[in-house]
């Protein structure tokens, strides 16, 4: 079991480093308009999940995944918005990174959990403890002071974490394996992605064969960017308690802030560091409260 965890743990934790070091990724190709590399990233990690499925012989059990999702509109139409939400959720973090708004990207993934929670307890009837309760109340005030600061709400840091609580919600409503279901949502976008594709190309604006071949591998590969993190995350995610996901998640956003204050030269103040500070605050409150109840009832089920 221990070694079960501690393989967990490595895949886990590689896929968030994979995820905190992929802005380095999109810096390479910043050239490239944020729309492009959108569109070039659909439809490479189509392809790219759709090979690996094929190679691993569970074709079958995507066609099998598809005809159930066409069987159940409910389910269709939450798996179509779900792709929705994780299209606009990459454009946004994409053109965050290449216009020199990592901070606030770092900032989007913190606040990510929170929002998660409040999801939570809206549409799944979650109940917070006190605990849990403090720790937004805290993060609450963290954002407010940030707000006051920049003159303005930071909208970009709320849309990405909202779109991808959202995305995360939509995923727990329709379980699905992890590179299948990143198959199918891609698919839905696929013809969207194609399109506009072919629009780039008529009206000349497309990189994708009229720059280096440098350039032409870098987008290509934005399948596979986007696929392997989220394989390791499956794995790891199918050997380690949630509670440790929950606690290891936090290593991506602090990986861009890195980034982006001591690699980039991004503007951290410090009414920024008392803000973020509020943050973590909040979330270490929230992750202990979270490992404890886990804990709790763990010993609850052992005396079963």
């Amino acid at each position: 079991m221990l070694e079960k965890e501690r393989q967990g743990v490595i895949w886990a934790v590689g896929a968030y480093l994979a995820w905190g070091i992929l802005p380095i990724y999109w810096k390479s190709i910043g050239h490239v308009q944020s729309d492009e590399i959108l569109t070039s990233r659909v439809l490479w990690a189509f392809i790219f999940t759709l090979l690996i499925v094929v190679l691993m012989k569970k074709t079958k059990l995507l066609v099998v995944d598809i005809q159930t999702l066409w069987q159940n509109k409910k389910a269709f139409w939450s798996m179509f918005l779900a792709s929705t939400l994780i299209s606009v959720n990459w454009f946004l973090f994409i053109w965050a990174v290449n216009n020199n708004h990592m901070v606030s990207t770092s900032l989007g993934y913190y606040i990510n959990p929170l929002i998660s929670v409040l999801l939570g307890i809206i549409f799944l009837k979650e109940r917070l403890t006190t605990a849990q309760k403090v720790a937004f109340v805290i993060a609450t005030i963290g954002v407010i002071i940030l707000t006051i600061s920049y003159g303005s709400f930071p909208w970009l840091s709320f849309a990405l974490a909202i779109s991808f609580a959202l995305y995360g919600l939509m995923k727990k409503i329709i379980p699905l394996d992890a590179l299948r279901g990143l198959t199918i949502e891609t698919l839905f976008i696929v013809p969207f992605a194609l399109m506009y594709y072919m629009y780039l190309f008529i009206s000349d604006r497309a990189v994708f064969f009229h720059d280096t071949i440098q350039t032409d591998f870098l987008l290509a590969l934005t399948g596979v960017a986007t696929a392997v993190p989220l394989v390791l995350f499956a794995k790891g995610a199918q050997r380690i308690p949630l509670y440790m996901i929950g606690f290891l998640q936090y290593i991506a956003p602090t990986s861009m802030l890195f980034l982006g204050v001591i690699i980039y030269g991004e503007t951290f103040t410090m009414i920024d560091f008392l803000s973020f500070s509020l943050i973590w605050l909040a979330l270490i409150l929230f992750t202990v409260s979270k490992v404890m109840e886990a804990r709790l009832r763990k010993l609850e089920l052992a005396k079963l």
